[in-house]
C-alpha cells in the first residue's frame, strides 16, 4: 500500500521491529500525556488564508545560522538508528543531504561523527551530551568540528532520564552488535544490562547532573562552532540562553520523553520568541507531522523545525528511501499550505496566518441600539 503520509510510517515501524526497540523509539515518560499533546496541540491552531495572491512561484529556501538550506525542515537528532536499520545514520545522512537539509547526528549514535561524515557533503549539526569526565567532551565536541560538523545543539533537559516505563518493563538495553559509535574508544560505548533501563542506569552513571549555565559559557571557549540550546520550554530560560552566549534556542521538551505534563512545544513557542526578542534564531522539535504544522511554527516565529519520530519510522520501514520520502512529503504539503495561505516565500509567513485559542477576538460585535 502506497504511504501517503509521514504518519502513515508508525504503523509500518512497528510491524517491522523488535517489541524493544520500537517501544524505545515511540514512547514517552510516564503517563504520556505530553507525547499525545505535542501532536493535538498542533490540531488547536487554525489558518487565516489569504486569497487572489499570485502564489505561481513558491520559494521554501531559508538560512539557518548562516547555511541556505531547501526548507525550515531539519532532522532532529535521535539515538541509535542502527536499531531501525542497518544503514542507520549514514542513510538518514545522506537523504537530508539529498534534500539539501540540515541532520543532527545524535551523541549516541550508532555511527561516529567521522563515519557520517564520510557519505559526503552536508551542513550537520552535533547534538551533545554533556559526561561527567569533560575530557570525554572535549574530545568529542573537537572530533565534531574536525569532522566538518557545523553547530553543537547542546541538549539540556537531561541532567536525569525520563522514566520511560516501556523502557523499563522491556528492560531495554543496546543489541550487542551495536555500540554507541562515538564512544566506543573510550569505554563507553556499551550498555550494560539493567534491573530497569539499560538507558537509565547508563545515563545516572555517565552524564553531568551538575550542568549549568557556567558550561554553556565553558562549551564555548572549547570550540568556534556555534551553540543551540536545546530543551528550553520559557521565556526566563530563553534570556538566560542568551545571556549565557547561546547562537541559538531548539524549543523542545524531548520528545516528551522527560518531564511529563510539560505543554507541547508549539504551545510554548511563541513564550520563547518573545522573550528572545529577535536576539536569536528559535527552532522547535517535538509533533510535526505535516506540512501545515511547518507553516504554524513559522507562524508563531520559529526559525525552522526539526522532526525526529518521523525519521526513525521511515528508516526502519524503507531505509534512506523511506527518510527522502519523508522529507520530501512534508516538502511537498509544506509548499502547498504556503500557496494557499497566500505565501510565495517563508518570510511571508506571519502570524496574522494563523489564529489560536489565546488570541483576542478579531471582531467585536457593535453596540446594540
Amino acid at each position: 500500500m502506497e504511504v501517503t503520509n509521514v504518519t502513515e510510517y508508525q504503523a509500518i515501524a512497528k510491524e517491522k521491529l523488535p517489541k524493544m526497540v520500537y517501544d524505545y523509539y515511540a514512547s514517552g515518560a510516564e503517563d504520556q500525556w505530553t507525547l499525545e499533546e505535542n501532536r493535538n496541540a498542533f490540531a488547536r491552531i487554525l489558518f487565516r488564508p489569504r486569497i487572489l495572491i499570485d502564489v505561481s512561484k513558491i520559494d521554501m529556501t531559508t538560512t539557518i545560522l548562516g547555511f541556505k538550506i531547501s526548507m525550515p525542515i531539519m532532522i532532529a537528532p535521535t539515538a541509535m538508528q542502527k536499531m531501525a536499520h542497518p544503514e542507520g545514520e549514514y542513510a538518514t545522512a545522506r537523504a537530508a543531504s539529498s534534500a539539501n537539509t540540515i541532520m543532527t547526528l545524535s551523541s549516541w549514535a550508532t555511527s561516529s561523527v567521522e563515519e557520517v561524515a564520510s557519505t559526503g557533503p552536508g551542513i550537520r549539526f552535533f547534538q551533545l551530551y554533556v559526561y561527567k569526565d569533560r575530557n570525554v567532551v572535549a574530545q568529542l565536541v573537537r572530533r565534531a568540528e574536525r569532522a566538518g560538523f557545523k553547530a553543537i545543539a547542546l541538549t539540556v533537559d537531561t541532567p536525569r532520564l525520563g522514566r520511560r516505563e516501556a523502557d523499563i518493563k522491556n528492560r531495554f538495553t543496546l543489541p550487542p552488535f551495536l555500540t554507541l559509535k562515538n564512544f566506543e574508544g573510550l569505554d563507553l560505548g556499551k550498555m550494560d544490562e539493567a534491573a530497569d533501563s539499560g538507558l537509565a542506569s547508563y545515563v545516572a552513571g555517565q552524564i553531568d547532573r551538575t550542568l549549568s549555565w557556567k558550561d554553556v559559557q565553558w562549551l564555548q571557549t572549547i570550540t568556534k562552532m556555534p551553540i543551540l540550546v536545546k530543551g528550553v520550554i520559557t521565556a526566563e530560560d530563553t534570556r538566560l540562553a542568551i545571556q549565557a552566549g547561546a547562537a541559538g534556542i531548539i524549543v523542545s521538551n524531548h520528545g516528551a520523553r522527560q518531564l511529563d505534563y510539560v505543554p507541547a512545544t508549539i504551545m510554548a513557542l511563541e513564550e520563547v520568541v518573545k522573550a528572545a526578542q529577535g536576539r536569536v534564531p528559535v527552532f522547535l522539535d517535538g509533533g510535526v507531522r505535516r506540512g501545515t504544522d511547518v507553516f504554524k511554527a513559522l507562524a508563531l516565529g520559529a526559525s525552522g523545525i526539526f522532526i525526529g519520530r518521523p525519521v526513525v519510522f521511515s528508516l526502519a520501514a524503507e531505509g534512506e528511501a523511506g527518510v527522502r520520502k519523508v522529507l520530501q512529503m512534508l516538502r511537498d504539503e509544506f509548499e502547498l499550505t504556503m500557496a494557499l495561505s497566500g505565501c510565495t516565500s517563508v518570510k511571508q509567513i506571519s502570524r496574522e496566518h494563523i489564529v489560536t485559542e489565546w488570541d483576542a477576538p478579531r471582531v467585536r460585535p457593535g453596540p446594540r441600539l
